[in-house]
């Protein structure tokens, strides 16, 4: 926006612009809200705005505010007609008009769809790319069956990316190996809400009840020779696969999940093969082993 032939005001109000506005929208995405002090309308959406830029001020999200009053050659230059008017702008160039979105459901439905097509990157996505690295040294030290650490790291990872549903998932799943379920349950609670639905969170919520309704250690001795006495006696081939899901054991939990399938699909009310999908879930529905267990498992229902 060039300043030559503008009188003192207008050069003020440019460059005013530039410092709120054009210079901050080079990597954030700033949201321009035209308004007036005698503008009800207006008075009514800042709440609004304000709670929303709160909100997604992590994802590079930046709130200015010009009043037209005070600047209305910046008004005129985006040809504002009416008040509100809200544009999203993105490297000096508006990018969305967003003063139709009138609620926070509205707004934040419109901004995700601008940030998932122009590469801003906030302090929230700075932080993931710079776990990335740590949560694939947390995940090593959980394979090798040293959770206690595992958690401990997940936990930093946390505080350094509060929304990273990979770290607050490891941290459940390593509370689960260090067999402290209570720490698992309060792990869970902590997860913020809009991460409850993502597929690790889910993962790490199947294993989870899978733990709770898993037998003590000490009676997978028992069961296991309860089997071997009676291969039919469905109910302690049952409990022992919960045994093996609790000790790792997943060929052998979906071994005898799948045997009891095999033998009596509907037996306990199919609890069998809710059980069976449910490891799946817990281990990962893209993951190679769950599709074979997929697959085995479809073979039987429909071979």
């Amino acid at each position: 926006m060039a300043t030559l032939g503008l009188n003192a005001d207008e050069q003020a109000a440019v460059e005013r612009f530039r410092a709120e506005v054009a210079e901050p929208s080079m990597t954030n995405l700033v949201i321009v809200d035209f308004w007036a002090e005698w503008c009800g309308p207006c008075k009514q959406l800042t709440p609004v705005l304000e709670k929303v830029a709160a909100d997604y001020a992590g994802k590079g999200v930046i709130l200015a505010k010009i009043n037209v009053d005070e600047q209305p050659f910046i008004a005129a230059q985006f040809r504002v007609q009416s008040i509100p008017t809200v544009y999203a702008v993105f490297q000096g160039q508006p990018v969305a008009d967003l003063t139709n979105a009138r609620t926070e459901s509205q707004l934040k439905s419109m901004l995700d769809q601008i940030l998932r097509q122009l590469p801003v990157e906030g302090a929230e996505a700075k932080a993931e790319h710079e776990v990335e690295p740590l949560l694939a040294m947390a995940e090593e030290v959980l394979a090798s069956g040293d959770h206690a650490r595992a958690a401990n790291i997940f936990s930093q990872i946390i505080e350094m990316a509060p929304t990273s549903a990979e770290a607050h998932a490891g941290l459940i799943r390593a509370q689960i190996g260090v067999g402290d379920l209570a720490a698992a349950d309060a792990a869970l609670v902590a997860v913020p809400e809009d991460l409850a639905k993502d597929a690790a969170i889910g993962q790490a919520r199947s294993a989870l009840a899978l733990a709770h309704e898993a037998p003590a250690p000490e009676e997978s001795a028992a069961l296991a020779a309860a089997v071997a006495a009676n291969p039919d006696d469905h109910g302690a081939r049952f409990a022992l696969a919960g045994a093996q899901i609790a000790a790792g054991d997943r060929d052998a939990a979906a071994d005898g999940l799948l045997h009891i399938i095999a033998a009596d699909r509907g037996w306990n009310d199919g609890a069998a093969r809710t059980r069976l999908l449910e490891l799946i879930e817990a281990v990962g529905l893209e993951d190679a082993w769950a599709r074979a267990q997929r697959r085995r498992l479809s073979d039987i229902l429909f071979g």
